[in-house]
């Protein structure tokens, strides 16, 4: 019988901040755009890079979603 073990692991990595236009629904603080690169690896090997931007609120710090 053979067990496989998969390690797989997930690194972020912030590359820029900047100001984003618009106030946050919640407490009407000001939005920050961040640049986010994702690595997945496995087994120290990377599998893919990908770069997200993310909205936060620089005031209560919660995590804002874009619908377009």
């Amino acid at each position: 019988m053979c067990c496989f073990v998969v390690v797989c692991g997930v690194e972020e990595r912030e590359l820029g901040r900047q100001q984003a236009p618009g106030a946050c629904p919640y407490c009407g603080g000001k939005v920050e755009a961040v640049d986010v690169e994702t690595q997945r690896t496995l087994l120290c090997l990377p599998l893919c890079y990908k770069v997200k931007r993310r909205y936060f609120c620089s005031l209560c710090s919660k995590r804002l979603v874009m619908y377009l």
